[in-house]
């Protein structure tokens, strides 16, 4: 089995991107990168992006990352290529219902054209690695579902090219919500200083007293009840989530809300700490973590050339030799 997946870096990672995606990011025959491509569907500042793309980068490598194949989308051309060649067999109507285009550029001004096509991009980082599973949220449910019809359609009209792959979905973490708005997800678009938001890098005094401060209600009973209770639920899943446990049960250890936000704060802790530290030690050496990003570009080059190659060749391009990257 093959994995795929990637981290935009539109902002500084949070809690819910560790629990969610960067821990899960473990297949030995995966390939995740830094989706710096996509970054650029809104406006952005260049310096910023490229601050944030090196530091998604060395935190995908500090959570283990390693032992996958890790690289930055931009560097890897058969990413733009393959999505191009999709962009030629999907079609303007399932574009157009794609929830971030409608959400951020339908009926706007300066709409960017990528903020339409970007699914198509994304579809290309899905199957150019023969991928069979894909572990992202809940949020990306769509964008998955279009890969796997693209793939469909691509195989039916120009033969056997892709596999179809499946939606591998995390269990509470990718509902982890903002403590201070426990109805709205957990955000690395945020600024940086949202005190609802808990980011990987922040210090742990900071950390300790975020989830101290988060919002709950006035009953002081512990239940989990993710209509009535978003907040008190919202810490529960945070809990689960940390320990492998399940918020209903856990819920029953407690009797009130300062011993279960001590508790809450104790297990984001000890799931961050470590890696900050491994953090702090690989960006103090950006050597070897060229060196690493250098390696994983290389193998998702090597990796991504046959398929890029096939479906070239199917849609009838050339002779589907595909150029070697310098």
């Amino acid at each position: 089995m093959t994995s795929v997946s990637g981290i935009m870096p539109t902002g500084r990672l949070t809690l819910g991107n560790h629990l969610g995606a960067l821990r899960r990011f473990t297949d030995p025959h995966g390939f995740y990168f830094v989706a710096n491509l996509h970054a650029m569907t809104m406006r952005h500042v260049p310096r910023r992006l490229a601050e944030l793309t090196r530091e998604t980068a060395t935190l995908m490598l500090a959570a283990g990352s390693p032992e996958g194949t890790v690289f930055v989308q931009s560097e890897v051309p058969a990413h733009v290529q393959l999505g191009y060649l999709l962009e030629c067999t999907s079609y303007v109507g399932e574009l157009s219902r794609m929830i971030q285009y409608k959400e951020k550029g339908r009926d706007k001004p300066m709409t960017r054209v990528s903020l339409f096509t970007y699914p198509c991009l994304m579809a290309a980082d899905i199957l150019l690695y023969g991928t069979d599973r894909v572990p992202v949220g809940d949020d990306q449910d769509q964008h998955v579902e279009l890969a796997r019809d693209v793939a469909i359609r691509f195989n039916r009209e120009y033969g056997e090219t892709f596999v179809v792959p499946e939606l591998a979905k995390a269990a509470y973490a990718t509902r982890i919500k903002d403590l201070q708005t426990p109805t709205a997800k957990m955000s690395k678009s945020d600024v940086d200083d949202a005190i609802g938001t808990i980011r990987l890098l922040d210090p742990p005094d900071v950390i300790r007293r975020q989830v101290m401060k988060a919002v709950t209600d006035s009953e002081n009973v512990v239940r989990y009840d993710p209509s009535g209770k978003p907040g008190v639920t919202n810490l529960l899943e945070i809990l689960a989530a940390c320990t492998d446990g399940d918020p209903e049960e856990l819920a029953k250890g407690y009797q009130g809300y300062g011993e279960l936000k001590t508790d809450v704060a104790d297990a984001v802790l000890s799931v961050i700490e470590p890696l900050q530290r491994q953090y702090a030690v690989l960006a103090s050496d950006p050597a070897t973590v060229d060196a690493m990003l250098a390696a994983g570009r290389d193998r998702a080059i090597e990796a991504s050339a046959p398929l890029l190659r096939s479906a070239t060749t199917a849609m009838g391009l050339g002779t589907g030799r595909v150029a070697a990257v310098v």
